[in-house]
C-alpha cells in the first residue's frame, strides 16, 4: 500500500473509532466520511462494508487481547490471570458501544468478517480458563463460550446508564463465581 494511502486508511480507522465511541457500531458510514472531511466513496474504497471498517477498527484491540492472554498464561497465577484478561476484555468492550452484539453474532457467523478475530479471542480466553481449572482456580463446568459470553453480558452493563455504577460490583460477583475458593477472585 503507498504511504498516502495508508495515512488516508489510517486517518479514517482513527476517525471511525472516535465516531463508534460517541455514536456507537451503528454509526452512520456517511457521517465518519464527513468527519473524515472524504467522500463517501474514498470510504468505502478502503471499506467496502460496515464490517470490514469494524474488522480493520477492532483487530488491533482483539490481537492486543490475545497477545495479552498469551502472556498471562505464563507470567500470573492462573486465577489472576484469568481475572485480569477477563477485566480488560470487558473495559475494552465497553469503549465501542454496541460491539458486544455485533461480537456474539460474529462468533457465529463464519461468513463475517469479524468471526476469524472473536473465534480467536475466545480460544485466548479458553486458554486462560483452562489453565486455572487445571489448577482448581476455577469452576469446571464452564468452556470458552461461557466466559465469552459473561463478557458480552459485563460489558453491556456497562454500556447502561442507569446500571453503569453498578458494573464494577457485579464483575466482582462474576469473577467471584467464576472463581473456585483455592482461586478466590482478587481484589482490583
Amino acid at each position: 500500500m503507498r504511504a498516502d494511502a495508508r495515512k488516508n486508511r489510517d486517518h479514517l480507522l482513527a476517525v471511525a473509532g472516535t465516531a463508534i465511541t460517541e455514536q456507537g457500531v451503528d454509526v452512520s458510514l456517511r457521517d465518519v466520511a464527513r468527519r473524515a472531511d472524504v467522500g463517501l466513496a474514498t470510504l468505502l474504497r478502503h471499506f467496502p462494508t460496515r464490517e470490514a471498517l469494524l474488522e480493520a477498527l477492532l483487530r488491533t484491540s482483539f490481537d492486543r487481547l490475545t497477545a495479552q492472554a498469551a502472556e498471562l498464561e505464563t507470567s500470573s497465577s492462573p486465577a489472576s490471570a484469568l481475572v485480569s484478561w477477563l477485566r480488560d476484555c470487558v473495559a475494552w468492550t465497553t469503549e465501542y458501544r454496541g460491539v458486544t452484539a455485533l461480537m456474539a453474532a460474529a462468533i457465529e457467523d463464519t461468513e463475517s468478517a469479524l468471526h476469524a478475530s472473536c473465534v480467536t479471542l475466545r480460544s485466548a480466553g479458553a486458554r486462560l480458563l483452562a489453565r486455572a481449572q487445571a489448577a482448581g482456580m476455577a469452576r469446571s463446568d464452564i468452556d470458552g463460550s461461557d466466559l465469552f459470553a459473561l463478557i458480552a453480558m459485563l460489558a453491556w452493563l456497562g454500556d447502561q446508564p442507569s446500571l453503569a455504577p453498578r458494573a464494577e460490583r457485579l464483575f466482582e460477583v462474576v469473577a467471584s463465581a467464576v472463581l473456585t475458593s483455592a482461586g478466590a477472585a482478587p481484589e482490583g
